[in-house]
């Protein structure tokens, strides 16, 4: 089982907002940055982690984002489930298949993505970011770079 771009790139600005220090505010840019993604692209994946209130976004001069929820209550599985438009290993309905009635194929395959599914929801985004100090180091994050004040309105 392959995880699309967008699934990743969500995952990818979950640990990097779970790796601020005191609540620090980013920016989609910053993010872009540090991951070499595009821009673009991620406002797509940040407005939909939005919507689904795993990040909080703050508007104006000093906005950014955030994380919304403590990093123990965010479930991979669920982050996944969120952005993956479908889990099938396989899809036998767009296949044209002189066997689909009489395969045990899918079912076989419906068991292991339950089990990946399984798997990952064992785990949280706390799970992927126990070394930030290292995380930040890898990305290239300044942690002597004085941060500007913030305000607190929240859209």
């Amino acid at each position: 089982m392959q995880l699309t771009r967008q699934t990743d790139y969500a995952i990818r600005v979950m640990m990097f907002l779970g790796i601020q220090k005191d609540d620090r505010l980013v920016t989609i840019s910053d993010i872009a940055h540090h991951f070499d993604i595009s821009r673009n692209h991620l406002m797509k994946i940040v407005h939909r982690l939005g919507q689904k209130e795993y990040i909080q976004t703050v508007r104006g001069k000093y906005g950014g984002l955030r994380l919304e929820r403590d990093p123990s209550t965010v479930k991979l599985g669920d982050l996944v489930r969120d952005f993956e438009t479908t889990l099938d290993v396989i899809d036998c309905k767009k296949l044209t298949c002189p066997v689909t009635g009489s395969c045990d194929l899918k079912p076989i395959m419906q068991k292991a993505q339950e089990a990946f599914l399984a798997v990952i929801d064992e785990y949280t985004l706390q799970n992927l970011i126990t070394n930030p100090v290292d995380l930040r180091s890898l990305l290239g994050i300044d942690e002597t770079e004085e941060l500007p004040l913030q305000v607190m309105a929240v859209s």
